[in-house]
């Protein structure tokens, strides 16, 4: 089946690919393999030289790729520049950084010399998503190029020229031929290409159903993954909360890339207090947001990704009606060229529904009343997923208590959920597991190798002192 790139915003088909031969994807990761056995024993300074360049591409080429990626997935155009500037950041950050992160640690112990060091694994497999079509990509691509790994991705068939064009600026850049690849592949494809011994592990962003069937399959081959999965994203206003600014902020993290972000705060849990001046204010916000065509710099929401997303979202807020949910604004697909959904408020969504319990991907937003900080906590939670959570209050002893006892990868007190280069960015429970960006990210893909020099003539030390630990704590010495 051909990948097709199609213009949300209007329906047309833009251009389309075949997917390459299994025999053809193998090849190229024999490139790659090929790649690393010189790339990791290149000097730090000179990737980061390249990480630079790369850099100032991304910043001098800015209208040509954020206008790629509104053309390909509907990103409003200012949400695209943005997307393209913080890519620009992140390989900054690596080529700065990265000798720091990765610089041996050195662990006193009773013999001469211990130490950590941090060796590149080989190829990674990297199956992204579209919603971020260059973001996803470079927050693994920074650190993982940076380390001494080299990588080939595959990317959601709707963004293809995408991953052309990320695979032609780190050429530009000056990294070396097969360091990094864009492989256009059927879905049914990854498991082959994971099972490819030169692959050495595999990170994925995407659905619940996408880490699920590739985690499986990298942990039965015994092989390094990170998932990046799903979000509901609480959002808490607590009565002590400057109110104007999270009902902004609140408005901000809804619409948020159309709705179309894992971490966009999705269900909003208000104090009883404060729960009235909330919704109207709210309500009254989303319904001023501005729909429409995307390459317009005063959009605000653009269309949906493709129609079958359309389809999807307008039958959860269906779901949630029939369950006994109220539409308190729009609720309905837009009629005309485009997959267009309007902004939409829900609330009274039982908490025993399926929909209650599902990630609304589109600008579609779930209101909670909580009659204290305990309920507002015990809602929060009553979730499957576990990204983030964005918290606003002004009373220190509320904060301890929502950073100790949400259950998830990050809480933001006062502000939106955002990934940030300087920050690990993960989640836990069915949003996935591992962590991308900071130091924590970058070292998911290497080996942590233990290092001990003895003294000279420490034979009998070396042999007798493990053998006495072992035996007072019966256990075998390995």
């Amino acid at each position: 089946m051909a990948i097709e790139s199609i213009n949300p915003a209007t329906g047309k088909l833009l251009r389309q690919f075949e997917p390459l031969t299994d025999e053809a994807a193998r090849q190229k990761i024999a490139v790659a393999a090929e790649a690393f056995r010189t790339y990791a024993l290149i000097p730090i300074e000179h990737r980061a030289l390249w990480m630079r360049k790369l850099a100032s591409i991304l910043d001098n080429e800015l209208d040509d790729l954020s206008t790629l990626i509104t053309l390909e997935m509907g990103k409003p155009i200012e949400a695209s520049r943005y997307e393209i500037l913080k890519c620009a950041d992140a390989c900054r950050y690596y080529a700065e950084h990265a000798a720091r992160i990765l610089a041996p640690e050195s662990i006193p112990t009773e013999h001469n010399h211990s130490y950590v060091r941090w060796d590149p694994l080989g190829v990674v497999l990297a199956v992204m998503p579209w919603n971020f079509p260059f973001w996803q990509v470079f927050r693994f691509l920074a650190p993982a190029l940076m380390a001494g790994n080299v990588a080939v991705l595959k990317h959601a068939p709707n963004v293809p020229q995408c991953a052309l064009a990320i695979e032609a600026l780190v050429r530009r850049a000056g990294f070396p031929r097969g360091t990094f690849q864009s492989l256009f592949l059927d879905v049914q494809q990854v498991e082959t290409i994971l099972g490819d011994d030169r692959i050495v592990a595999v990170t994925v962003t995407g659905s619940e159903a996408a880490g699920r069937a590739i985690g499986a399959q990298a942990g039965w081959l015994i092989k390094k993954s990170v998932l990046e999965l799903g979000g509901s994203d609480p959002f808490i206003v607590m009565p002590s909360a400057d109110l104007d600014l999270a009902i902004e902020t609140a408005i901000r993290a809804r619409c948020v890339n159309s709705g179309q972000s894992c971490i966009a705060a999705k269900r909003f849990i208000v104090a009883d207090e404060i729960y009235d001046a909330f919704e109207s204010r709210f309500v009254a916000g989303m319904e001023a947001i501005r729909v429409g065509d995307p390459m317009k710099p005063e959009v605000q929401v653009g269309p949906l990704v493709t129609a079958h997303a359309v389809d999807l979202l307008e039958e959860q807020v269906k779901a949630a009606t029939r369950v006994g949910a109220r539409i308190l604004t729009g609720g309905e697909r837009m009629l005309g060229a485009g997959n267009y959904f309007e902004p939409t408020v829900i609330t009274g969504i039982p908490r025993n529904s399926a929909v209650y319990r599902e990630e609304l991907f589109g600008p579609v937003a779930m209101l909670f009343r909580a009659q204290d900080l305990n309920e507002a906590i015990e809602i929060a939670n009553d979730t499957p997923f576990g990204l983030g959570a964005s918290a606003w209050t002004r009373d220190p002893a509320e904060q301890q208590r929502l950073v100790a006892e949400l259950q998830c990868g990050g809480v933001f007190l006062n502000t939106m959920v955002a990934s940030d280069p300087r920050l690990p960015f993960g989640g836990i429970k069915r949003s996935g597991y591992g962590r991308e960006l900071s130091a924590a990210g970058m070292r998911e893909f290497l080996n942590a190798k233990t290092v001990v020099i003895a003294s000279a003539g420490s034979t009998h030390e070396a042999v007798s002192k493990p053998y006495l630990v072992a035996t007072a704590d019966t256990l075998q010495t390995r």
